[in-house]
């Protein structure tokens, strides 16, 4: 039996803005609905199904309001798309695929659906498109017989709505309340965004934006995806961090030099000082290496058996999740890269060996012709992932990448060593950055640390690659790799920006140092970070 029919006007509650950066909210729009699920464009309207009036609406995306609406088919309406000319439709419960005439809402074709349980729909210009929500699959089918082409994993657990913008697909997930990007030619994730609602449904494309209409909230949202600034931040939290180099000489000899750098942390898109750094004890110099750190000195002389000493810095700083949003046919060539970024980040070091014919012949047989800087990145990043493995035994930490790819596992050092001599090789512009990390909660402590890749894509400038965050291991859902991508985690107060070979830190992060002895001395060395909750204390208190 058909519920009873919602006579509820659409009304527009936000207006397009023409500025705004990626992921922005240019429209939302109230749905006539309670529980609307499927949604398309077709060229001038929208469409949207509801399954509690059981009904298809036709509005105007630019007032919001209702044009038509007419019944639909089936009992449990789902997924919509429009070939050009008719609208297609899937229903859950009936699990048919219906051709329908827009105007009527009349069903001229009927196929089997070729899904068990399916919940959106698209159309790519040739074939259909259905996400799967139970198996986590996207099914490519023919509009003539519903039968099934292509088939592969939904970027994470649980698909809810499709759209194709001309190149690739857009897939929304529930489970992860993230709309991704998807290659369909392979089912390689692109990159992502996070939703706006809770319950991310249906998704359509249209004049060049997305759309995506969200169960929980009633409304269909208008998503920015084009713009220069692909950057934007989540998860904000205030948090002071002190670090500290330790360095104990138990003698009996005398450490007759010791010199400590530190590099000093800056603002960035994913932290903001509160204030200036404090050190203690005062740095010797101020200096900037090579590659535009700053970085504090600390002299230290005639340390005698059983001494100590603990120079650090001390900040608090506001941090933030970051996502940058890359769709790839809008970054540049290689030629718009600036010259003195591809000089300056291009240069050989001694734990990424250029000229070594293993990373020479590797490099070019990963690229292949592929000009696109982005697509060079995502297959080595790619290749990284599916041929290298996290561990530290029985060797490795710091070994140059020749040896790492020999090897077969790594480090996060050694990912990024792998992934700068590789980028490098082929004339990407490439580095690393140093983080101190929190680890659970907001008062912690840290002496593990991590690094990660920061590659030049132009126009945009530096997007991370972390490719041991991108390598989940097998059975892990495809969306899974792509947060290694553009994803910073609010977590990290990041140190360091450097290429690695410096006279400093030469190719470490957060830290370096030097020193000389007179007679036996057996030294300690450690460093960590000490994260601590700023703003008034916290306590579990009962309701009065």
């Amino acid at each position: 039996m058909k519920k009873f029919s919602l006579c509820i006007g659409l009304s527009l509650i936000l207006v397009a803005f023409s500025w705004g950066k990626v992921g922005d909210i240019q429209k939302i729009i109230k749905t006539p609905g309670p529980c609307p699920t499927g949604l398309t464009f077709d060229g001038t309207y929208l469409w949207l199904a509801d399954g509690y009036t059981d009904k298809i609406y036709k509005i105007d995306p630019e007032t919001g309001k209702v044009v038509s609406s007419f019944e639909s088919p089936g009992h449990h309406p789902e997924g919509l798309a429009w070939d050009g000319k008719y609208l297609w439709h899937i229903d859950s419960g009936e699990k048919l695929l219906y051709r329908l005439d827009p105007a009527t809402g009349t069903a001229l074709s009927i196929l089997e659906s070729n899904s068990p349980n399916p919940r959106d729909l698209t159309w790519d210009g040739e074939y259909l498109w259905i996400a799967d929500f139970k198996s986590d699959t996207l099914l490519k089918v023919s509009p003539v017989d519903g039968m099934m082409v292509q088939t592969f994993p939904s970027p994470a657990g649980e698909p809810a709505g499709l759209a194709f913008d001309g190149k690739y697909l857009w897939v929304s997930d529930r489970s992860e309340d993230r709309i991704y990007l998807v290659d369909p030619t392979d089912g390689l994730c692109l990159s992502s965004l996070r939703s706006y609602g809770p319950f991310p449904y249906g998704l359509a494309w249209g004049n060049d934006a997305l759309w995506n209409v969200d169960y929980e909230n009633n409304e269909i949202y208008r998503i920015k995806v084009f713009d220069a600034d692909i950057v934007s931040r989540w998860d904000e939290n205030r948090l002071s961090l002190q670090f500290v180099k330790e360095f104990r000489n138990y003698g009996p000899g005398t450490v007759k030099t010791l010199d400590i750098y530190l590099p000093i942390p800056e603002n960035r898109d994913n932290q903001t000082l509160l204030g200036p750094v404090q050190f203690d004890p005062k740095p010797d110099e101020m200096i900037e290496d090579s590659w535009g750190q700053k970085i504090a000195h600390f002299a230290f002389k005639d340390l005698k058996g059983y001494s100590i000493v603990r120079p650090g810095w001390k900040v608090d700083a506001k941090i933030s999740a970051v996502e940058y949003f890359v769709y790839p046919d809008k970054v540049g060539s290689l030629d718009d890269i600036p010259l003195d970024i591809k000089k300056k980040f291009t240069q050989d070091g001694d734990k990424y060996r250029l000229s070594d014919p293993l990373i020479q012949n590797l490099a070019q047989k990963i690229a292949g012709k592929e000009k696109n800087p982005y697509w060079i990145v995502r297959r080595i990043y790619e290749y990284l992932a599916d041929h290298l493995s996290y561990n530290l035994k029985p060797v490795g930490g710091w070994n140059p990448a020749p040896t790492v790819l020999k090897r077969g596992t790594a480090s996060c050092s050694e990912y990024s060593y792998t992934m700068i001599a590789l980028c490098r090789s082929l004339g990407v512009p490439i580095r690393y950055v140093g983080v101190v990390s929190l680890r659970g909660d907001d008062a912690s402590f840290d002496d593990v640390f991590h690094r990660w890749t920061e590659v030049y894509l132009p126009p945009y400038g530096w997007v991370p690659f972390d490719t041991n965050k991108g390598d989940r291991g097998e059975g892990a859902p495809p969306g899974d790799k792509v947060m290694g991508i553009g994803n910073v985690a609010a977590r990290y107060i990041i140190t360091t920006e450097n290429g690695g070979g410096d006279k400093y830190l030469w190719f470490g992060y957060n830290y370096g140092f030097n020193w000389t002895s007179e007679g036996k001395c057996r030294i300690q060395e450690e460093s960590y970070g000490l994260w601590s909750p700023l703003g008034e204390k916290k306590y579990h208190k009962p309701l009065k």
